[in-house]
């Protein structure tokens, strides 16, 4: 085996893609690309998308946190919310949040204002937003009916409604940046995060698919630990790796899938919200399985350091031997 730096594309957001960052980023032999999706409507990013007409910061910043030099530290100052104060607009919202907004307001370009914070906090890699163009995630349910939005898309097949198709509205173009980095990756690696508002609209950009085809090395799906309400009974890793094979254009090489379950009142806990342990179900011809105990708090998360060795482990495989 030859060791070499391996440039690694991870490719979601929301809660999800941070825990994978925060793992890798201590393996020297990897120069980490954390590819964000831009779609989110909730909460303080929504409201700062609203009100200041800036881009939704919220999973960028969460991905420049997870890469920092200093992770507690940055995290414990930029995710501390500004007091609520009467007739302040501001209010209520992370510091951080705030400080790439007003980055993107004053450099009048959001990739700028992200590379300042990166290097700010001094980041063990990049960040990349995948779009800087405006849209809203939309979805179809098995009902006939449709939502738009990221919390009401999230909301809706929670509620029991099966998610039949989702898209951008309007239809938005890859940044050039993101497409010309994503073919010099060695490996792509999705997920974890919620399937339907943070991993699926990433793939829905223009030019995804075409930036994605001249990757010449694996592609990772990190399968969810959970089901995401009842519109997902029954929902599988075999279902996410064959929706994530059709929306990418390529097939998924590997799914790293969860075998360890927390203790009986966390499973009580989420089943009263309609979540349950994401079944295996049968994976496509060609997909290789590398199962292994993820699930070790009562939390639903992936333990950072087991998730970091099993990447490597696959990547060092697939591409050192």
């Amino acid at each position: 085996m030859r060791l070499r730096e391996i440039k690694v594309g991870c490719f979601g957001g929301g809660t999800g893609l941070p825990s994978l960052l925060g793992g890798l980023k201590t393996n020297p032999w990897l120069h980490l690309n954390a590819v964000v999706t831009m779609f989110d409507s909730g909460g303080s990013s929504g409201q700062l998308r609203d009100e200041l007409g800036v881009l939704p910061p919220g999973d960028v910043l969460k991905c420049a946190l997870a890469l920092a030099r200093n992770e507690s530290e940055a995290r414990r100052v930029l995710l501390s919310r500004l007091p609520t104060l009467e007739h302040a607009r501001l209010s209520g919202h992370t510091g951080g949040n705030l400080l790439l907004s007003m980055m993107e307001r004053y450099s009048g370009d959001f990739l700028a204002a992200v590379d300042g914070l990166r290097a700010l906090l001094g980041c063990a890699g990049r960040v990349w937003p995948v779009s800087v163009q405006h849209a809203a995630v939309c979805a179809e349910y098995d009902d006939g009916t449709t939502t738009r939005g990221e919390v009401e898309v999230d909301a809706g097949q929670s509620a029991g409604r099966l998610v039949q198709r989702i898209w951008l509205d309007p239809e938005v173009n890859i940044h050039p940046a993101v497409a010309e980095a994503i073919p010099r990756f060695d490996a792509v690696i999705i997920g974890p995060g919620s399937f339907y508002t943070s991993l699926m609209p990433i793939f829905l950009v223009r030019g995804m698919q075409e930036a994605l085809a001249a990757v010449q090395g694996p592609v990772v799906l990190v399968a969810n630990l959970l089901t995401e309400g009842r519109g997902m009974n029954g929902f599988s890793v075999a279902d996410e790796v064959c929706r994530i094979n059709a929306a990418i254009g390529r097939p998924v090489d590997v799914a790293v899938i969860n075998t360890a379950l927390p203790s009986p009142e966390a499973l009580a806990r989420y089943a009263a919200e309609h979540k349950e342990p994401l079944a295996v179900g049968t994976l496509p011809p060609g997909c290789e399985a590398v199962e292994g105990a993820f699930w070790v708090r009562d939390m639903a998360r992936h333990d950072r350091r087991r998730l970091a060795y099993a990447v490597w482990s696959v990547l060092a495989q697939r591409l050192l031997a």
